[in-house]
């Protein structure tokens, strides 16, 4: 059983590393191949929910759900690998992992740094957490909720995965 256990850990550490790439490809590069094609842009919003939900005089929300979305995963990954960390102490990790983000795009240039998305990342993290929680209480043991969420984890990078190969090729 304990091997077991370290090949779902080192999955669930696998997975969270290719999120993390990815994450990081969305946020920092735009989900661009090229450095040439980022340009140069640098803002900071500290007012949350002001410029970055108006657009054209009407809110916007959809922003806010694409940060949210983006980083449930996070959430489940740390409630799966920190699982003795209290919530509170999770949650700061999240919110420093976007904080993080934030910081870069101001320093290298590349995109607004706004409360907002710090603040739409840190509850799509904490939602992530929720999720992690439910599965345990369903499924009861760590092991088998771990073993399932790994599965799904999986199966959703191979094929988020051979999409983008598939998106590439078609777009060269």
């Amino acid at each position: 059983m304990e091997n077991k256990k370290t090949k779902q850990e080192t999955l669930t550490i696998c997975l969270l590393l290719v999120y993390l790439v990815v994450l990081t490809w969305i946020i920092l590069f735009k989900m661009q191949f090229s450095l040439k094609e980022l340009g140069y842009f640098r803002s900071i919003n500290i007012i949350p929910f002001h410029e970055s939900v108006i657009v054209n005089g009407r809110i916007e929300f959809s922003e806010i759900y694409d940060n949210i979305l983006v980083f449930v995963p996070l959430g489940i990954y740390i409630g799966m690998i920190k699982r003795k960390w209290s919530f509170m102490k999770k949650s700061a990790l999240i919110a420093g992992v976007s904080l993080l983000y934030e910081v870069l795009q101001f320093i290298f240039a590349i995109g607004a740094s706004d409360i907002t998305d710090i603040i739409g990342n840190t509850f799509g993290g904490i939602f992530g957490i929720t999720i992690y929680l439910i599965f345990l209480k369903l499924f009861k043991t760590e092991f088998k909720a771990n073993k399932i969420i790994n599965t799904i984890a999986l199966v959703g990078t191979i094929l988020a995965i051979l999409l983008l190969a598939f998106l590439v090729l078609v777009n060269n």
